[in-house]
């Protein structure tokens, strides 16, 4: 980079390696550990029984046997292995187990450790082996022999190696005992007495715990380390048979330095050096073969094999599926009593007496409302009256005292059974009623399923495959039958064998339902518990002490400056959009705007828009451009100052300090707040002139630079990062103590046997101290690989330097110290490789394998350690690591869902006209595929260097033009087909017209200037165009995915590293601005200001050279020049602040913050990563619906209306589908779901997939216990509001069958009172008593009555009278029946005329006398008894045809 720096142009150097090194280094390379986390989950699940369940950490001490009990049976006893069988006495027995004794010798173990690490290097004439640490061995190995021996001699030998930790402790006790004979002392046998510190690991039960879930399951590990191993001997034999025969190449001569330099590739530390040398060793030739060989073997250790260790690590602390709901009850419980209990600094006002304000009123005016009471003010009255009570209950005597006494307990123990009673009464009422509703609900649900369920099972057809809505739907409602159902109901005689294991199972599962329901209940009774005690408790505070919730206890709690504090504090713009009518959410066109501003108050803006110019301000400052000299940069500084003073006096005035409820310092980003204040506030109160270097003024100006941390707590998706990351801080911390105690034990090993014998003497002509005096020339070169030509008798230039006998420049082993630094460094990968060959130089090549033992297990277990634990510490305050499979799958499908987005792909055109036939084209596989061909076919054209003076260039680039020529055609073709509309509505098609039309920009360009610029414009373009063919493969896309959505989900990570980056940008100017140049502090890479710094800080991102940078910051006299006036006059370094600032920078980024993009990465490559069996809702499932919902949305705007749902769920076919015959009340309920919850309004894309996905799962194992609880009570809300609305239509029918019957019956009863009439006004009138015709009149009347219509909806009946008993005789004539037609009455053409009637009827005159008449013809009795007969006949009739309805249209809505 900083070769392209200076041959380009600076900004394009920066872009380009910037964004190199975050894509495919931050990014593409963690996919690899996502894709390898995920294949070994999988691996696991199919071969668990290969690997073995897991086990808790459970002692080895204890096993169980078959013992015979009493009574003659057999039962499991636990037998104690450690149980004392030797010959030792009982006391020493007891001493032996005594917890005093164990503490004892762990203490001793400390003592040791701690003497093992003050050994230091005292010199080359100091005799070493008979000193004080060398007596001190010698004692602790006497001490621990003694307790090995007293150990096998009260547990007999049997006993003692039947424990792990005997062996270990018996084979440290051999070791330290060969290790103290002075021909083996500071020997291989040293490792013996430092490896004595892992017995510490028993000190902390959390740490053991710890150690044991990581390396106790031993298989995989063990397993894994083996694989790495014989893969490293398999490529070392391979490598030493292809390049042993090589020459000028010794990195493959013999087995070891072939073993070394494939290690070496492992760790990714100078493999490009090996595969350099290898290149340029075995010529051009064979260089590309060779090349593929060492990049494949790179690709494959680094990307695979690294990640196979962080998917184990992962894999060991993952918890076992019945014990994560176990723990997220435990989880839920104990947020429930942490929310009981108000915080301690409001609890405080509980240890002050209570001091209400009362108010004393000497008059009563009549129209004066009395207060309410408090009742806080009215508890104690109650609490003394039941102790008044209560002791009354305790003075009064037995049955035996007197009758006043036992008067005075009969009334009061009548007073209660009175209460109780009424009390009793009302609640059994109440629960009477409810239990009577709920229980006639369920049993008609339970008839109607019951019902359902016999006519799907007995009919003749084949069964269907049906879909998972309806599978989810039995599910629910046989868990509610089973729920609200008795057993004894279900099991009767006559049952078979199967059938009775059933309903044992169904019993089973009742059982654990309830159970479950009841502990769901239990939690969710005591959080609303929790809460209430918590507002009960503030607001007794409130009530009973007047200074609480006072801010600074001067301004009232209602005062109108507070509230005007607060409205200016909680202001922020409202980013939902509701309608006033429907209270709906209205979807808006910039909602991700109105989002980002209503993601904090207007307050908080005004502050993160100050903080930002603040920062900005600060990257002008320099060691020569201080802000304390230019008054410019003051300014920012006193506007930073002001404006920060308002704001915490406004939080303070609106929510107070600390000492209430809302208090600006409540947690640590309050701390944080009022610090930089401080700060910031001293700072330019005091504005010092003259800084000295180390003084407390360079670190007041050093803790100015934390201000870029106030945007942490500003914006709360940075707090809930810092949240996620610190809170559970402590598997980071065990981890951190296991890497430490890893380094001590190979640092005291190192101080052991190199301390002193890595010194050398700086010119390599002399090999003994000794003769390493007086001064040598050294010859300078420009470059190591530049051999400059010079004349006979011309020396190369040089200088003389005096010979010094020293250590190398950036490490040493001669204290621990120093040790555990050059290993922290080694820890990282970076240096290693220069130790190892100054130990094997120096030293031995037999020490060699000291570094390569400790690379090993620092890099492939306690990095990936580190990995996997922030990892899994991330997921566990997320919440996702305590989540079952079933519930990690549904947050996996929820997060597709929101991802997904409808088909932007217009419908075919109806007819078959030229643009079907476009279309028809262009969605064909065939076409699609051709066009990804050609992409790749133009990619390959940028193999070759565009280059202007090139003749090859020219062909080149017109080939490219003919490329874009076809890619507007296509183009084209698409806009014929879709319609420009229909085009411009996908994001690839839009995307695809910008390359396309960026590629016409470009061939119009070229022919007309045919320059080095348009060469390179027309490469960007074919870039470009490559990255549209990620979306026409699903692989691709499914990566191309993780890699945009990580993005996404990352930024607030991203955003936080680089606010960390910028404080230590800011702090490495003040105190390494004026360091001198050095080995790796130059021109390019230094901390003169801001930018450089940061760009200094990206490179120890990388990880790339950070221990040189630091060691040139240590720089000291006499090899610079201080000066103790002012830090900017020196060229010194700072040795203690370096090592913090480096060390804490590289821990907190590189271990940290990087691996949290790794933690994102897999949690959102396992969104995508499924297989159709894994997945609730399949690929295929998605696009089905996207099609359906393509067809229904007409207008493409996402939303559609609510009506059009039932349509919708209609057209699913497949997984989807709803089956009207068997699941219509499943249809009723999804229709009304999202009735209710959209009040009729409009539905969006997700709101639909939303309701179809929670259908479709099973919510009890997929849901977690607040979305359960929410999601069960919403469902049984809408399940008995249309079980009401069903019986309430139901009754709505029944209510219009009656009311057409009443009329039927009253239009009879009224046409017979009228013929009665007629007839006895013709009985009374003589002229017509042989009339054998009626009159026109009487006749016209008779049709009017009988065609009178009916008032019922859909249906018209004919009114009989008398004179209709001829028409209803003839029942073999179709024309005079009535019809049924669809629930319609069609009446007859053409109505019969009346011949004769007669009947019988009782007239009322004025409601007291009655005449009975008689008409009659020729017999008027026979008449009038057919006639009779005739009604009769009809009515049955109407009877029956209403009986005949089907009773499925009752139930239809």
């Amino acid at each position: 980079m900083y070769r392209a720096i200076d041959s380009f142009p600076r900004w394009r150097s920066y872009f380009y390696f910037i964004t190199l090194i975050f894509f495919l280094a931050w990014l593409v390379k963690n996919v690899f550990i996502a894709v390898i986390i995920e294949t070994f989950a999988e691996i696991r699940v199919q071969f668990q029984q290969m690997w073995g369940s897991r086990s808790s950490t459970t002692s080895t001490a204890t096993t169980q046997m078959f013992h015979e009990d009493a009574a003659g049976g057999w039962q499991l006893v636990a037998v104690d292995v450690n149980k004392p069988q030797g010959r030792a006495p009982a006391c020493l027995q007891k001493m032996m187990r005594s917890s005093v004794f164990h503490m004892f010798i762990l203490s001793m173990v400390a003592v040791d450790v701690i003497v093992a690490a003050s050994n230091y290097y005292k010199g080359e004439n100091f005799k070493r082996q008979y000193d004080e640490f060398y007596l001190a061995e010698v004692a602790f190995t006497v001490l621990f022999d003694l307790e090995a021996l007293l150990k096998i001699w009260c547990l007999g030998f049997t006993g003692y190696i039947s424990s792990s930790l005997h062996k270990f402790e018996l084979l440290l006790v051999i070791g330290t005992t060969l290790h103290i004979y002075p021909d083996l002392y500071h020997s291989q046998f040293t490792y013996f007495q430092v490896l004595r510190v892992v017995r510490l690991i028993k000190i902390s039960p959390a740490l053991e715990d710890f150690v044991y879930k990581i390396f106790g399951p031993g298989k995989k590990l063990g397993s894994l380390v083996v694989f790495t191993a014989s893969l490293l001997i398999v490529m070392s034999a391979i490598s030493l048979q292809m390049f042993c025969f090589v020459e000028e190449l010794d990195r493959f001569t013999t087995f070891p330095r072939a073993f070394m330099s494939m290690f070496q590739i492992l760790t990714q530390e100078g493999w490009v050096d090996v595969m350099d040398q290898t290149l340029n060793a075995v010529g051009h030739m064979w260089a590309p073969v060779v090349a593929i060989y060492f990049i494949l073997y790179h690709l494959f250790a680094t990307l695979i094999l690294l990640s196979l260790f962080v998917a184990v690590i992962l894999d060991n602390l993952e918890l076992d599926e019945d014990l994560k709901k176990l723990k997220q009850l435990k989880q839920s419980e104990a947020n429930a009593d942490t929310k009981e209990k108000l915080p301690l600094r409001l609890r405080i006002f509980e240890k002050f007496p209570n001091r209400p304000q009362m108010v004393k009123i000497s008059k009563l005016p009549s129209d004066f409302t009395v207060p309410k009471i408090r009742e806080s003010f009215m508890k104690q009255f109650i609490d003394r009256q039941q102790q008044d009570t209560s002791c009354l209950l305790r003075r009064l005597p037995s049955a035996s005292s007197s009758s006043c006494d036992h008067s005075k307990r009969s009334a009061i123990e009548e007073n209660k059974y009175i209460d109780q009673k009424l009390r009793k009464s009302v609640f059994s009422i109440r629960a009477r009623n409810l239990l009577e509703k709920e229980t006639a609900i369920n049993k008609i649900l339970r008839a109607c399923t019951r019902q359902r369920m016999l006519s799907g099972s007995f009919e003749g057809q084949p069964a269907k495959e049906r879909s998972i809505l309806s599978v989810q739907h039995h599910i629910r409602q046989e868990r509610r039958s089973l729920r609200h159902g008795s057993n004894s109901q279900r099991i009767s005689r006559g049952k078979s064998l199967e059938t009775l294991t059933q309903d044992h199972s169904n019993t089973v599962r009742y059982r654990n339902a309830q159970r479950e329901d009841s502990e769901i209940k239990m939690i969710q009774e005591k959080k609303e518990q929790a809460e209430m005690k918590r507002k009960v408790q503030e607001e007794e505070l409130r009530e009973n002490h007047p200074y609480f919730d006072k801010p600074l206890f001067i301004v009232g709690r209602e005062h109108r400056f507070r509230n005007f504090c607060r409205v200016v504090v909680r202001a922020r713009f409202n980013a939902s959009k509701t309608d006033p009518v429907t209270g709906a959410v209205k979807n808006t066109k910039y909602h991700q705007l109105y989002d980002l501003l209503g993601l904090v108050t207007y307050l908080d803006w005004v502050m993160i828009i100050v903080t930002i110019c603040s920062c900005i301000s600060m990257m002008f400052e320099s060691p020569f451009r201080r802000v304390m000299h230019a008054p410019t940069l003051q300014i920012a500084e006193y506007v930073f100052v002001i404006f920060m003073s308002i704001e915490l006096n406004l939080k303070i005035m609106a929510d107070g300090l600390f000492f209430t409820p809302t208090a600006v310092i409540r947690d640590f980003g309050g701390v944080m707040d009022i610090f930089i204040y401080l700060v910031s506030l001293i700072f330019l109160c005091w504005m010092p002139q003259n800084v000295p270097a180390k003084s407390g003024a360079q670190l007041l100006m050093v803790l100015r630079c934390l201000r870029p941390l106030r945007i942490f707590k500003l914006v709360p998706q940075m707090r809930k990062v810092v949240r996620e990351l610190f809170s559970g801080f402590k598997e980071i911390f065990l981890v951190s103590i296991l890497l430490l105690t890893l380094m001590l034990v190979f640092a005291s090993f190192g101080v052991q046997l190199f301390a002193g014998k890595l010194a050398k003497c700086n010119d390599p002509h002399i090999i003994s101290r000794e003769d390493c005096h007086g001064i040598f020339r050294i010859n300078v070169s420009v470059s190591k690989n530049l051999n400059l030509k010079l004349r006979p008798g011309e020396k190369k230039p040089g200088f003389w330097v005096p010979r010094v006998w020293a250590n190398p420049r950036n490490f040493n082993f001669d204290n621990v110290g120093n040790a555990m630094l050059a290993l922290f460094e080694v820890l990282s990968l970076k240096g290693w490789v220069e130790v190892r060959d100054v130990i094997i130089h120096r030293v031995g090549p037999i020490h060699g394998i000291y570094i390569h033992v400790f690379v090993f297990l620092g890099c492939m277990i306690g990095l990936t350690l580190f990995v996997g634990v922030v990892i899994a510490n991330f997921n566990e305050n997320k919440g996702t690591a305590l989540l079952t499979v079933d519930q990690r799958r549904w947050e996996d499908l929820k997060s597709r869902l929101k991802i997904a987005q409808p088909l932007h792909l217009p419908p075919r055109p109806d007819n078959d006209g030229f643009r079907a036939k476009m279309y028809d084209i262009t969605q064909h596989p065939f076409f699609k595929r051709t066009i990804a061909v050609l992409v790749l076919a133009q990619s390959v054209l940028l193999s070759v260097k565009w280059d202007a003076a090139d003749p090859v260039t020219v062909p080149l680039a017109t080939m490219s033009v003919v490329f874009t020529f076809i890619f507007v055609l296509e183009v084209t073709m698409k806009i014929i087909a879709m319609s420009p509309s229909g085009f411009w509505q996908s994001r690839r098609n839009r995307y695809d017209l910008l390359v396309t039309s960026l590629g016409v920009i470009w061939v119009i360009l070229h022919f007309a200037l045919l320059n080095a610029y348009t060469y390179m414009m027309g490469a960007c373009v074919i870039v470009f165009r490559f990255f549209s063919i990620c979306g026409k493969h699903v692989t691709l896309k499914m990566l191309l995915l993780t890699v945009v959505v990580s993005m996404y989900k990352s930024f607030f990570i991203i955003v936080g590293m680089f606010l960390l980056l910028l404080c230590y940008a800011f702090a490495g100017v003040v105190l390494f601005g004026t360091v001198k140049y050095g080995e790796n502090i130059n021109r390019h890479a230094n901390f003169s200001s801001a930018g450089k710094a940061i760009t200094v800080l990206f490179r120890i991102v990388t990880g790339e050279d950070w221990n040189k940078i630091m060691h040139d910051c240590m720089v000291q006299p006499p090899f610079c020049t201080p000066d103790n006036s002012t830090y900017w006059k020196t060229d010194c370094g700072n040795y203690a602040g370096a090592l913090m600032y480096f060390c804490s920078f590289y821990v907190i980024i590189a271990y940290i913050m990087l691996n949290l993009l790794v933690a994102i990465i897999v949690e959102n490559f396992s969104l995508f990563y499924s297989t159709e069996e894994d997945q609730l809702l399949s690929y295929n499932d998605l696009r089905h619906f996207q099609i359906i919902w393509n067809m229904v949305d007409d207008k493409r705007e996402g939303v559609i209306p609510t009506f059009r749902v039932k349509f919708l769920l209609r057209l699913l076919r497949g997984r989807l589908e709803v089956d009207l015959d068997k699941d219509k009340l499943l249809f009723k309920h999804m229709c009304y779901e999202m009735e209710r919850l959209h009040n009729g309004g409009d539905v969006t894309f997700h709101d639909v997939l939303s309701m179809l996905s929670y259908r479709s799962v099973d919510i009890r194992k997929s849901l977690q216990l607040e979305e359960l609880l929410a999601r069960e009570q919403l469902e049984y809300t809408i399940e008995e509001e249309v079980a009401k609305q069903t019986i309430r239509m139901w009754l709505k029918k029944c209510l219009k069958r009656i009311r057409a019957k009443q009329q039927q019956s009253c239009s009879i009863i009224h046409s017979l009172r009228e013929s009665q009439q007629q007839e006895l006004s013709r009985f009374l009138n003589p002229p017509s008593i042989e009339t054998t015709q009626p009159s026109e009149d009487m006749n016209a009347i008779n049709q009017d009555n009988s065609a009178q219509p009916e008032t019922s909806s859909q249906q018209q009946l004919l009114s009989p009278t008398l004179s209709d008993r001829g028409g209803y005789r003839q029942d073999s004539g179709d024309a005079g029946k009535p019809q049924r037609k669809f629930g319609q009455w069609r009446l007859p053409s053409a109505p019969k005329p009346i011949s004769h009637s007669v009947s019988s009827v009782n007239l009322r005159f004025g409601g007291r006398s009655t005449v009975k008449s008689v008409a009659c013809k020729m017999n008027p009795m026979s008449d009038a008894a057919s006639c009779g007969s005739e009604v009769k006949k009809w009515w049955t009739r109407q009877l029956t045809v209403e009986s005949d309805e089907s009773g499925e249209d009752l139930l239809d809505i």
